[in-house]
């Protein structure tokens, strides 16, 4: 009798041993979808596949956080938000939010102008372009009363945009007093005078930072619960996003 429930249990464990070994050999939906998507598209750089909660149809992030939506086959694509109307909320931008997210304590803030005002207690990092006139707008009516904050604003002159930004970023860098110079001439609209003979390396690692968080525009705020949010957006939101958890 022993020997039979040892023989059984023997088989059973067999059996399980073949189903888990075909299951890990069997590519899951979501490979499938990405060899799919990658045979057809070979030049985009696939980082993540999933399947969305609309039959058939799955999530794909490209390099550039760049988010599609695709068949199985990757025979049809779409962009564009995917609604849950029940829940009233974008499945797409939630997404793009996660993707955003910047981890706010490895941000190598010895590249950047420091201003502490107030207590100091809420972060906030800034790519800002001196040229950019949304960077002034930003400067001059949104962030003036803010108060009990500190700021870190990394200089991220956008060239293809504004040639002589790369000149006034290193102007600004190479000052003595850099959170002066910067506040003078964004704030006051004082013309920058000095050189931009010095150890500039410090801009091109905020360079190569910029583009590997993806930021393609200036101004691109990011605040200390490491939300990245693009524009010269209002005082008020603002606000709610240095207290936001």
């Amino acid at each position: 009798m022993n020997t039979t429930v040892k023989a059984l249990a023997l088989a059973a464990s067999m059996l399980l041993s073949l189903s888990a070994c075909n299951a890990n050999a069997t590519p899951s939906s979501s490979e499938q979808v990405q060899k799919a998507f990658t045979t057809r598209f070979p030049t985009r750089e696939v980082l993540s596949v999933k399947e969305t909660p609309v039959k058939g149809v799955y999530e794909v992030v490209v390099k550039g956080k760049q988010i599609v939506y695709t068949d199985a086959e990757a025979k049809y694509l779409f962009v564009g938000d995917l609604i849950d109307t029940e829940a009233k909320s974008s499945l797409t931008e939630k997404k793009m939010a996660e993707l955003n997210r910047v981890d706010f304590n490895k941000l190598p803030f010895k590249y950047a102008i420091k201003e502490v005002r107030g207590n100091g207690s809420r972060k906030l990092a800034v790519f800002t372009d001196p040229d950019c006139p949304y960077c002034k707008q930003l400067e001059r009516e949104s962030l003036p009363d803010i108060t009990n904050v500190t700021i870190y604003t990394f200089l991220y002159p956008l060239a293809q945009l504004h040639p002589d930004a790369p000149h006034k970023a290193r102007q600004i860098w190479c000052s003595k007093d850099r959170l002066a110079t910067w506040t003078a001439f964004m704030r006051d609209g004082k013309e920058l005078t000095g050189t931009d003979k010095c150890d500039t390396s410090a801009l091109d690692k905020i360079e190569a930072m910029g583009d590997e968080l993806g930021i393609s525009g200036t101004p691109g705020l990011i605040f200390g619960n490491g939300r990245l949010v693009p524009g010269a957006i209002a005082k008020d939101d603002i606000e709610k996003l240095l207290d936001a958890k």
